[in-house]
């Protein structure tokens, strides 16, 4: 979490020291998010055949020492090579923690150990542009490196403190085929994507045709498989499909919004990276006073009115942004909009994540979770992708002032234009439903945060 919260405020630096160009960053972010999207579901059946704990170490291990490769590359090229080995950690690691705390806590005390989690989580959000910011005026490397030393207190506290556990219920077999289907047309897809902002040839078209074709070959493999990593036939509930849609439209809105923000408020604003780092930190505490209060207020109005309202506002909060320039001053410009798209997502968050449990078929609401999680991870990955290359960022233009305060307008208006549509999603699609109160294994009103990247994690049956 930490990690996650400070690469984009070391953007600009090590762009520079590594004579990196837009898309070079663009896959300092994608290559991250694009192996944690492909890998996150297996990672959660890997966990649930050979163990939990185990599983957990092995990806925090592997995060560790992709993070030493990220702080020593030379080039931006290794950088992104270890930023995607950093996902494949993540994907094995993320699924595991809360399926450890679902596994191991008494059903009586799991919602506090949830809110625990939760809140050391929204902790972490809150203090990483801090620590961020001044790491990067320090060296950007350290950054990176600075995740050696929580990997090993995490390695020792789980290895004394963690007991073992695993599913024995769960499929025999492991959809590897899957995997390596998805990991490779998201990859293929992405390269395409992300190569079209130098101009289009017939590498970015074949690439791109590739990756479609591979994943319309994970469709198949998915709908014949009798132990998919996407149970296709979730999909046929319309409200499952729904909450889904409205997710891909949130989250890649979500995913451009931060990656390019830091970047503006540094390249355009003139702002430090602390300064940038720590602009977000009023969302982060809205989310954190109002998500469950959002999630109990969803239980008596329903969440369709949540998402709407959450939505419209996260929209005008991405449209004042456009009052940011060169002069902007943090207070007058910055401040106004932050808070504005923080009340949207404090609105939005905890009842989208009810919606995906609710609209699960019963037992399933861990691979609702999990598949959700994926949407939102595919939806941020694929914007960052596309979105630059529409606004006209690319190639070297990051370090012009002008060009990129025009290619951020142009974006922002497209994050505005998808959280609309989201937020009509929600609207024409999401029908009101008989409300009951939650299981106690599944309170919603007890995650206290949800992290900008994804949907909270169901802890019940994480990620299977």
């Amino acid at each position: 979490m930490l990690d996650a919260t400070v690469v984009n405020v070391a953007l600009p630096r090590l762009g520079a020291d590594l004579d990196a160009g837009f898309s070079g960053l663009q896959w300092v972010v994608n290559a991250y998010t694009l192996t944690l999207a492909a890998f996150i579901l297996l990672g959660g059946s890997l966990g649930d055949h050979y163990g939990r704990r185990k599983i957990f170490q092995v990806g925090v291990t592997w995060f560790a020492l992709a993070s030493v490769l990220c702080g020593l590359a030379p080039t931006v090229e290794l950088l992104a090579v270890g930023r995607a080995l950093q996902g494949v950690g993540g994907a094995l690691l993320t699924p595991g923690s809360l399926a450890i705390i679902a596994a191991t806590f008494d059903p009586a005390d799991r919602s506090r150990a949830v809110g625990a989690w939760s809140a050391l989580g929204g902790v972490a959000g809150a203090v990483g542009p801090f620590a961020g910011g001044w790491l990067v005026e320090w060296n950007w490397r350290a950054v990176f490196l600075v995740n050696l030393p929580f990997a090993a207190v995490v390695l020792l506290v789980s290895a004394r403190h963690v007991p073992e556990s695993r599913d024995e219920s769960a499929p025999k077999r492991i959809d590897i085929p899957g995997s390596v289907l998805a990991a490779a047309g998201l990859g293929l897809l992405t390269y395409g994507l992300i190569r079209a902002g130098a101009g289009l040839d017939a590498l970015v078209v074949g690439t791109v045709v590739a990756g479609a074709a591979l994943l319309a070959a994970f469709v198949l493999v998915q709908r014949r498989s009798d132990h998919p990593l996407v149970p296709l036939d979730m999909f046929a509930s319309r409200r499952f499909t729904a909450i889904n849609l409205v997710t891909f439209a949130t989250y890649a809105a979500l995913g451009v919004f931060f990656f390019l923000l830091v970047l503006h408020l540094q390249v355009v604003a003139g702002f430090s990276p602390l300064l940038a780092g720590t602009a977000m930190l009023p969302a982060t505490v809205l989310m954190l006073l109002l998500s469950a209060r959002a999630g109990a207020l969803a239980d008596r109005v329903g969440a369709r009115p949540l998402l709407i309202v959450g939505l419209l506002f996260a929209a005008a909060g991405a449209l004042l942004t456009l009052r940011v320039d060169e002069k902007a001053s943090y207070v007058v410009d910055v401040l106004p909009a932050v808070v504005v798209f923080g009340l949207g997502l404090s609105t939005l968050v905890a009842p989208l994540t009810a919606t995906v449990l609710s609209s699960a078929p019963p037992g399933h609401s861990g691979v609702a979770s999990g598949v959700n999680n994926a949407v939102a991870r595919v939806a941020g990955l694929l914007a960052v992708a596309v979105i630059p290359v529409v606004a006209g960022l690319a190639g070297a233009n990051y370090t012009d002032v002008d060009r990129f305060a025009s290619g951020f307008r142009t974006a922002m208006l497209i994050c505005a234009g998808l959280l609309l549509a989201g937020a009509a999603l929600a609207a024409v699609m999401i029908r009101p439903e008989p409300r009951a109160a939650p299981a106690p294994d599944v309170d919603v009103s007890k995650c206290t945060h949800c992290g900008f990247t994804a949907p909270q994690l169901q802890p019940n049956e994480a990620a299977r």
